[in-house]
């Protein structure tokens, strides 16, 4: 997780060209494992393999888009399935949903309660998370006053990563 200068931290950053995707995936697994035997909880091997294809990429994938990748395994795997393994792995943090695109993506930090915001390009279609408690609060604050409460944040942003911008 790296720092930037304005306080908040880069919990998913966009891939570079030396990074070594596997050495995510295999954290992630890893960290949800753990987790889960920390809170009594199963990951299954669906969820597992769940896991395992939302973070195959550093973009959001579409639901039926894990199903077909699960049919080339199991023909017989249904959408409940993999909106049931989906809803595990949101509940127990391990990945977001990305709203605007019906997507999910891997959580950079599934053991910490955080808000999310995303950075999603527009060229290549990855994605970034940070969490900037300073902004998340700015917001709360702001909607306090209208006298809402928030119970969750996410906020996305669309525009062009620092790889398609020299493109």
């Amino acid at each position: 997780m790296s720092k930037p200068a304005s306080g908040s931290s880069v919990r998913r950053p966009f891939m570079a060209h030396e990074h070594n995707h596997s050495h995510c995936v295999d954290d992630a697994l890893e960290q949800a494992d753990a987790q889960c035997r920390r809170r009594g909880q199963r990951l299954t091997p669906l969820r597992r393999r769940v896991l395992e294809l939302v973070w195959a990429s550093h973009e959001p994938v579409k639901a039926y888009d894990l199903l077909a990748r699960l049919r080339e395994n199991n023909p017989r795997a249904a959408p409940p399935t993999v909106y049931r393994a989906l809803d595990f792995l949101l509940q127990e943090g391990f990945i977001h949903r990305v709203a605007t695109l019906n997507a999910f993506v891997g959580c950079g930090e599934p053991g910490e309660a955080h808000g999310g915001q995303f950075l999603i390009c527009t060229g290549c279609g990855a994605a970034a998370e940070m969490d900037d408690p300073q902004l998340s609060a700015i917001l709360a604050e702001r909607a306090r006053g209208l006298g809402f409460r928030v119970d969750h944040t996410t906020l996305e942003m669309s525009g062009l990563c620092a790889a398609c911008q020299t493109r």
